[in-house]
């Protein structure tokens, strides 16, 4: 009996469910090793658990989103987390520094009929996550890796190094020192292949934070750009802006401009 295997949204924009369709030629080989007993975005069958595996894209935004992940969780024996959204939260968290009543009030005509939690969270803080990949979205071929290892009963491994690696290895200039441009490759994970700087534009940070970060260093680069205050802040609350050593240090860049 091949494994079965689910594909989950909540609060996101398909992006990285998309990568699996994506795969194309890899997907339809995937389709002889495992049973998708569970993926709208790909077909209309949706068979109930338990699953061997649970992917799960989106964020954490509403209260039906809170019971749900749970219920998730109890249905999966592996579950993995695939996008920022899922990872940190997305770009929707940047409503965790504002109020989500102004909001409510200023944007819909019948706010009442709006639920929603004050904050969006990564499903981490909810329930229990396996395995994380990163990426807005997530990286095709990092996605089928972790497939192909989870078949073959070994550990996933995805590099974790910073993008200044990759934009070495591809021999591009450096944005920072040629252009002035401010970057958050230093501190950001490879996958994207070094993307942006690559078109001489400065990485947003699609791909969360890197393990080899110095934050420290970073904001004191961007400063020497004369990227301080509100501007350096915004620079790291962006699609994984609520990620813990982002989010800690954006606060206080913000607070200490106060």
């Amino acid at each position: 009996m091949k494994p079965r295997v689910a594909v989950f949204k909540f609060a996101s924009c398909d992006g990285c469910q998309l990568q699996f369709l994506n795969a194309e030629d890899e997907l339809l080989k995937l389709a002889t090793e495992v049973d998708f007993v569970y993926f709208p975005e790909a077909r209309t069958r949706s068979l109930s658990g338990p699953y061997d595996i649970a992917f799960v894209e989106g964020s954490i935004t509403t209260p039906d989103d809170a019971r749900r992940i749970v219920q998730v969780r109890e249905a999966s024996h592996y579950l993995v987390t695939i996008g920022a959204c899922a990872t940190a939260g997305g770009i929707q968290a940047l409503r965790n520094w504002a109020d989500i009543e102004q909001y409510r009030r200023l944007v819909y005509p019948s706010p009442e009929f709006v639920s929603a939690l004050s904050t969006s969270t990564p499903v981490s803080e909810h329930v229990r996550v396996d395995f994380e990949i990163w990426g807005c979205p997530v990286d095709k071929g990092q996605l089928l890796g972790v497939v192909r290892s989870w078949l073959s009963r070994a550990k996933p491994v995805l590099p974790a190094f910073s993008v200044c690696m990759e934009c070495k290895r591809r021999g591009n200039v450096c944005v920072v020192v040629a252009r002035g441009e401010p970057c958050l490759g230093p501190v950001t994970r490879t996958g994207c292949g070094a993307l942006c700087p690559s078109f001489n534009r400065g990485c947003y940070g699609c791909f969360g934070p890197a393990d080899d970060q110095n934050l420290k260093s970073f904001t004191d680069l961007l400063a020497a750009q004369g990227v301080t205050g509100e501007d350096a802040a915004r620079r790291l609350r962006g699609i994984n802006g609520y990620v813990r050593p982002w989010r800690e240090t954006a606060d206080a860049i913000a607070a200490a401009k106060k």
